[in-house]
């Protein structure tokens, strides 16, 4: 089977097999997936499909195994999930995490890049350097002016609206 006589074939067999494959899952977009997904395979061996006396019936039958290997797929998952307690709340961010993030927001960007690489995820100057392509004496600066413009926004922040009260409790 040449190239011309398999999209003919393709373009009359598709509609026809995402029919019958539409009324075998319920579900128009997994019938168009999986014939699809037959014709590709069938595509590889389209020298022999023209020899088998039923090509049609071949992709057929890749496509319902298909949709049928999906469904087992999908079922499996949904008894893992059945059986797995559900996950516990996390709460969300405190009230120190949420004015850190807002001081990183009021930085320049590369002076933030510089802050979250070094100090939140552990990389040395060097890797931080290597990460964001700047020299090191560059990342040292940024870091030094980030620290500080950050010093800043907390202590404003603080100033603003106290944590601590007195006797030392979160209020």
């Amino acid at each position: 089977m040449d190239e011309d006589e398999f999209d003919a074939f393709y373009a009359a067999a598709f509609p026809r097999l995402t029919g019958q494959l539409f009324a075998f899952t319920g579900d128009l977009g997994e019938a168009q997936d999986v014939v699809q997904e037959a014709f590709v395979r069938a595509w590889d061996r389209r020298h022999r499909l023209m020899a088998d006396e039923a090509p049609e019936a071949w992709v057929r039958t890749v496509a319902m195994r298909l949709a049928v290997s999906r469904w087992r797929r999908a079922k499996r998952w949904l008894e893992l999930v059945r059986h797995s307690p559900p996950p516990e709340t996390t709460p969300g961010p405190g009230p120190d995490r949420t004015a850190l993030v807002a001081a990183l927001r009021q930085l320049p960007e590369s002076q933030r890049m510089a802050v979250v690489l070094h100090h939140l995820c552990d990389l040395s100057v060097e890797q931080v350097a290597s990460e964001t392509g700047a020299p090191v004496g560059t990342v040292k600066a940024r870091l030094s002016r980030g620290r500080a413009a950050l010093a800043r926004h907390l202590a404003v922040d603080e100033a603003e609206e106290p944590a601590w009260e007195e006797g030392g409790r979160v209020g």
